[in-house]
């Protein structure tokens, strides 16, 4: 089938297979390009089919030739309808991993099921042994819990009071005021149960109970802070106050890590084109805007850009990982530099229906998006038949 983007909102309904797999190969060859890092051998990834999550296994694999186990959540191809972007990069992961020669299988299930996590154990004792690395990249609206059994689902809400400020319809460039309603106490709670470090706890607690995680085992969750601009519906809102309980939870599984000389680990990382920060009123505006400053500057990255710093000049840098005051590792020190935040708000007051493409970089931000889907991909022949019924090899 020919394969076109379908929009819904800030939802692309098709990927394609072909854009993806371009995609995925490109963040292979600038892993590559940056040189070897001395880092880990044995990866989980948790939540490995898509952005950060994605980049790690990438930055893993192909940057210090890890062996790498990847959990997502993702739908194969039905007749007629393509199957999930995240399917079709973990079929191009798959397959340049195998030419590469590194070992790497994947789990497709519910990441926070009681079931996956045991399946996951079980594919680590049986090929691996012991990991040295999980990265917990899980962006679920919602979960259920394996122990209550209760399903949460998370809420974008201020905190306190109704919020108004500017956003902007990246599909058509028309900027306008957009007003939320602040959270309840009940929003907060399930944005909590969502988005914390619940689960992420959970997965290190069984992980340690099973004797999968070596000594000296690290594990990295992401977080992201922003501006003053974002935190009413960010920061300080209902995802803000996850945040801080996934930020909390650092500390914690550090403390039970302590069995197997291990840490955790929180690396807070720049605002991106995400599918879940699309979804989020004003972000859109506020990265276009951080895109054209931080490109001017030469200084723009994207999430492997990001992901593969965070390696390279953090985690594996062969000395004590830098942390904020607290115990955050910060890889979005550019995003926030004094001149590149000044230079964003001026804009931010000037920003208006008809002047927006000009004074931000809304079409760079479209790209990014349709880049998520494999749309847009240079080197991609968008106009041939495509096969869309393609399977991953080593799911397990």
């Amino acid at each position: 089938m020919i394969i076109e983007p379908k929009m819904r909102g800030f939802i692309c309904l098709t990927s394609h297979p072909k854009g993806c797999e371009q995609n995925v190969i490109n963040q292979i060859e600038y892993v590559k390009s940056k040189g070897a890092i001395n880092g880990p051998k044995r990866v989980l990834v948790i939540g490995a089919s898509t952005g950060f999550g994605l980049a790690s296994r990438i930055t893993s694999a192909f940057g210090s030739n890890a062996s790498t186990i990847g959990v997502f959540f993702e739908k194969p191809a039905q007749e007629g309808k393509p199957a999930s972007p995240g399917w079709y990069n973990s079929v191009a992961f798959q397959d340049q991993a195998k030419k590469a020669g590194l070992y790497a299988k994947s789990i497709n299930g519910d990441a926070f099921s009681t079931e996956v996590k045991q399946k996951t154990i079980d594919l680590i004792k049986a090929d691996l042994g012991q990991v040295d690395l999980v990265i917990y990249s899980l962006a679920s609206p919602v979960r259920t819990n394996p122990v209550t059994g209760v399903t949460h689902r998370s809420t974008l809400k201020p905190i306190g009071a109704t919020f108004s400020n500017s956003t902007v319809d990246f599909h058509t460039g028309k900027v306008s005021t957009v007003s939320i309603e602040p959270a309840n106490e009940e929003d907060i709670a399930n944005t909590v149960a969502v988005m914390g470090g619940e689960d992420w706890g959970m997965w290190i607690d069984d992980m340690l109970k099973a004797g999968v995680l070596a000594e000296g085992a690290i594990t990295v969750a992401y977080s992201y802070i922003g501006p003053a601009l974002t935190e009413a519906v960010y920061r300080k809102g209902t995802i803000g106050k996850a945040k801080d309980h996934l930020e909390a939870s650092a500390f914690t599984i550090t403390d039970k890590l302590k069995a197997v000389k291990g840490k955790a680990y929180v690396s807070v990382n720049k605002a991106l084109v995400t599918q879940a920060s699309s979804a989020i009123p004003v972000i859109p505006l506020y990265i276009s805007l951080l895109y054209k400053v931080m490109k001017a500057k030469g200084i723009h990255e994207g999430c492997i850009e990001q992901i593969q710093r965070l390696y390279a000049q953090r985690l594996y840098a062969g000395k004590e990982v830098p942390t904020d005051e607290k115990g955050r590792i910060r890889i979005d020190d550019w995003e926030m530099r004094d001149d590149v935040q000044a230079e964003v708000a001026k804009l931010w007051g000037e920003t208006t229906t008809e002047n927006v493409f000009e004074i931000s970089d809304l079409n760079g931000y479209k790209t990014d998006f349709l880049n998520l889907f494999g749309f847009s991909v240079g080197k991609v022949d968008y106009l041939a038949d495509v096969n869309e019924n393609i399977t991953i090899e080593g799911l397990v």
